[in-house]
């Protein structure tokens, strides 16, 4: 057996390790559930290498309140936390650019599947960390099972909790170390019940729900499996790298050799029971020969079964190889597979032919001594009979075609034999016959080359029997009278058929080599194209250019709008329509965005459309929906087209280049998000710092105004009309200072500016001193107060609170008719395990339109825009803003129309203070 290294591999290796070396190293953490310790063993090992005087920062820990966890940071410095502006708050998120510039030499970065705050460079957490380890920086981070996305979908289904925060496989397989925290799990509920997950109230909730026992149980082996997957993988890298051939079965899997023939649905699934009985991974495979040109009927059935295998469970792959034994055995030692399965036929003459070589399995277990071999006995009879069944269109279609093809073959070998025998016939006595039978084999291998190997065939014996009639002793006759050449002519016909059968094999290889090319240039030269391009439509024409060069077929795209409904893209320039695929079904296309999976024609989703559609998948979500139509002259050289395009390695051709353009469309709308994201930034930053110098500018004059008015109104020189004049100043120049305060406010809480005072308050006072300041615009109106008695004290700034309240009453004095009544409630309500404080103010005037109550809340939006009532839109954006900044909620109540309205925000209750000692 050769052993020597691939140089291919070596230099791919090399590589690898040189890109490896120049990244940092990423280690995660991963448990099966909150509450294992992650972030504990995390830091643990962070304290072990700070020891050894190694450089680390801790950049986002996550300590959720646990004195343990917290005392495990002390001596390791910490990273600032980066605030972002985000409806009003002012949220911490981990600062990127200060970890580059501090480059330490480990970094903790906790939470690996946290989604960042909008406006942020990155999304995900994840890609953060990307961008830390192409900087050369090591990463220590966390990370639980039921965020990795090819798990998501299970563990909801076990817990009937469904995380939307999840990371991307790649991230974990390609993590340089993976540490399991585990700990039993009544070992977990204990914790919990202590208090140490999370809060009381909290722990008491989750102990409803996703932390009982069933779920942690199933969770756990699922982490433990998912772990044992990444060590295998390691395993069998690591025999890859240092060219290891021997097995080492450290985990079941069986490999289960899939031939064309007929009745290959028993091997399949003796081999899928093998597997559930030994609790196995299987593998069905299957090796295309290039000695082997098999018929589309055929390899219509290795479509079918490769599929089958799928549906049952395993993974499936199709290799090329010029010897079966050696392609199975190989690629069962590449996967690490202690067993093969393959399929025995009893019986018939093809026992003669095998009889030199020996049978499969014999050259299987004569060249791998560590597998185990399974055979699969087939009953020949089944097999005709089944050959014997009604082939496909497609095998009909091409039928015709190779009868055409060797018609053509046919020709063109008698023609080959003809001109040959007539060149030789003209040099007759001038040649010595090996020369002329030099001839007849040019011909043999010219005609191999163009038509394959029937059309040589069929020319060798022409050759022979040509030369033996025209130019062998007695001539013009078939008879031989030398015996030699009769081992002349026995030989010249070996040669012959050999020559033909050598030169087709080499020719249906290089077909198969020059298609590979062909398709893999195309795919280098789409990412190439699609990596420079900046706008959608430039996007879909290279997609559709390429699509058409590799495959042959007619393109449509159709994109989803803000309300994932799809339209079908049109070229943007004329005459750029040549590849575009117009008879298309938007139904079948929305259906394929919706779920996710392929229909259309050959899948067994909706096989009757007219073309095959396939979801455009990217990292995040599906960016779109392709139509695919091959193109063909004729009805049956398009059958045939079609029949191919199911093979699975033109269906994995075609699904990497949808990946492609969907990376490419997904690539271009984050760069757009981020634009817009700045640009909003911008305007904001414009607006606030606009809003603030006119606050400031105007506020001096308007309080001089407001002074002087108010001593002419109490100057009794004056008469009465220019008294009442003074305070009319007075009154309306108060409004406009109010208005100025607001717009100051507003753009202060946008800035980030507004340190929170916050104190212990009782809501009756608070509230019994916003109604003192709108005591005057009050008058003739009953307002109601429905305080809770035991409502317990609130730990908020006053003077903010105090406005919200203000100017929600001031709002509802504003549109409710003059003299109705305004009421305020407040209680305890418990919302998600915690107790908090609801407060509404009610008024019974004509109430928020219904478009209207999902927009009440930003800045700027009135409730009638033309309208005589006072006010630019601030007072709700303001009370939205502080509560928020006290980590509440404000709401808009639903009301049946005409019924008033009502406006709710709720405030959390704290641990209340304990009263002084007397």
């Amino acid at each position: 057996m050769n052993t020597r290294p691939d140089p291919d591999d070596l230099l791919e290796r090399v590589m690898r390790d040189e890109e490896r070396q120049a990244r940092g190293r990423l280690k995660i953490f991963f448990g099966f559930s909150a509450g294992v310790g992650k972030t504990f063993a995390m830091l643990e090992a962070a304290q072990a290498l700070a020891a050894q005087g190694i450089d680390v920062v801790a950049g986002v820990v996550e300590t959720h309140g646990r004195a343990e966890t917290e005392a495990q940071l002390a001596g390791i410095a910490r990273l600032p936390m980066r605030m972002v502006a985000y409806r009003n708050r002012q949220l911490p998120e981990f600062d990127l650019d200060a970890a580059l510039e501090r480059k330490p030499g480990v970094i903790l970065v906790d939470e690996l599947a946290h989604s960042n705050v909008p406006g942020s460079r990155h999304a995900k957490r994840w890609q953060d960390i990307d961008e830390l380890l192409r900087a050369g920086i090591d990463v220590y981070t966390t990370l639980n099972v039921q965020h990795i996305e090819s798990l998501n979908d299970v563990v909801g289904q076990i817990t009937g909790i469904r995380v939307f925060e999840t990371v991307p496989d790649h991230v974990f397989d390609e993590a340089d170390d993976v540490k399991l925290v585990d700990i039993p799990p009544d070992e977990l509920l204990t914790r919990l019940k202590e208090g140490k997950v999370y809060l009381p109230q909290q722990a008491e909730k989750a102990g409803r729900n996703f932390f009982r026992k069933g779920n942690l149980i199933a969770l756990r082996e699922i982490a433990l499996r998912r772990t044992a997957d990444r060590v295998d993988a390691d395993m069998r890298q690591y025999r890859a790298d240092r060219s290891i051939a021997q097995l080492w079965q450290a985990r079941e899997r069986i490999v289960v050799a899939v031939g064309s023939g007929a009745g290959e649905e028993r091997l399949i699934r003796e081999a899928a029971r093998l597997a559930a009985k030994l609790q196995a991974e299987w593998l069905a495979v299957h090796v295309d020969l290039p000695r082997d040109r098999q018929a589309m009927s055929a390899r219509e059935r290795v479509v079918g079964y490769l599929k089958l295998a799928q549906s049952l469970g395993a993974e499936t792959a199709s290799i090329s190889g010029e010897d079966l034994s050696a392609a199975l055995l190989q690629f069962a030692r590449s996967r690490n597979a202690g067993k093969l399965v393959i399929g025995q036929q009893v019986g018939g003459l093809r026992r003669l032919w095998r009889w030199p070589r020996g049978t499969l399995a014999q050259r299987i277990a004569g060249s791998g001594e560590e597998i185990d071999l399974y055979t699969v006995a087939r009953s020949r009879s089944a097999r005709i009979n089944e050959d014997r069944a009604a082939d496909s269109a497609a095998s009909a279609a091409e039928a015709l075609l190779t009868r055409r093809r060797r018609t053509r073959g046919t020709l063109w070998a008698v023609a080959s034999c003809a001109v040959t025998t007539g060149l030789a016939f003209v040099l007759d006595g001038k040649l010595h016959p090996a020369n002329v039978i030099m001839l007849y084999l040019v011909g043999v291998m010219l005609v191999a080359m163009r038509y394959g190997r029937s059309a040589s065939a069929l020319v060798s014996v022409l050759s022979v029997l040509s030369f033996d009639f025209f130019f062998v002793d007695p001539r013009f006759s078939i008879t031989v009278s030398d015996v030699q050449y009769l081992l002349t002519l026995a030989v010249m016909l070996a040669v012959s058929l050999f020559i033909s059968s050598l030169t087709s094999r080499l020719r249906r290889q290089a077909s198969v080599a020059m298609q590979r090319e062909a398709r893999a240039a195309n795919l280098y030269m789409l990412g190439k194209e699609l990596s420079a391009l900046l706008t959608l439509d430039q996007i879909l024409e290279i997609g559709r250019r390429h699509l058409a060069a590799v495959f042959g077929a007619r393109i449509a795209f159709f994109l989803p709008d803000s309300a994932d409904q799809l339209r079908q893209a049109e070229p943007e320039q004329e005459g750029s329509g040549a590849h575009v695929l117009r008879s298309v079904d938007a139904g079948v296309a929305q259906w394929v965005y919706d779920n996710g999976q392929a229909a259309g024609k050959g899948t067994a989703t909706l096989p009757s459309a007219a073309a095959l559609y396939l979801p455009l998948t990217a990292t995040m979500r599906t960016r779109g929906v392709l139509a695919f139509a091959i193109e063909a002259p004729s009805e049956e050289e398009r059958q045939l087209a079609a029949a191919q395009l199911a093979l699975p390695e033109n269906r994995q051709m075609l699904e990497i280049f949808c990946s492609q353009i969907a990376m490419a469309i997904e690539r271009l709308h984050y760069a757009e998000v981020a634009q817009d994201a700045l640009v909003t930034m911008e305007s904001e930053r414009l607006r606030n710092s606009l809003l603030s110098a006119i606050s400031h500018d105007l506020r001096t004059p308007l309080t001089s105004l407001v002074g002087s008015a108010d001593v002419l109104a109490a100057n009794a020189r004056l008469d009465d009309d220019a008294r009442a004049m003074a305070r009319t100043i007075s009154e309306q120049s108060q409004k406009m200072v109010g208005l100025m305060n607001n717009l100051l406010d507003m753009a202060r809480l946008q800035a980030g500016v507004v340190t929170l005072n916050r104190q212990w308050n009782a809501l009756e006072e608070l509230t019994g001193s916003a109604l003192r300041l709108l005591s005057k615009a009050l008058e003739g109106r009953q307002v109601e107060t429905r305080i809770a008695p035991d409502l317990p004290l609130l730990r908020v700034d006053a003077v903010l609170l105090e406005r919200v309240l203000a100017n929600l009453v001031e709002n509802a004095i504003k549109y409710s008719p003059s003299g109705s009544g305004i009421a305020i409630s407040a209680h305890v309500e418990d919302s998600d395990g915690s107790a908090q404080v609801k407060v509404c103010v009610s008024d019974h005037g004509r109430g928020f339109p219904p478009a209207m109550a999902q927009h009440a809340f930003e800045k700027f939006t009135r409730g009638d825009n033309e309208s005589s009532t006072p006010g630019v839109g601030l007072g709700l954006a303001i009370c939205r803003a502080i509560i928020e900044a006290h980590q509440g909620r404000i709401w808009i109540a639903p009301q049946e129309a005409g019924q008033g309205a009502t406006v709710c925000f709720t405030l959390p209750v704290e641990t209340q203070p304990a009263l002084p000692e007397e």
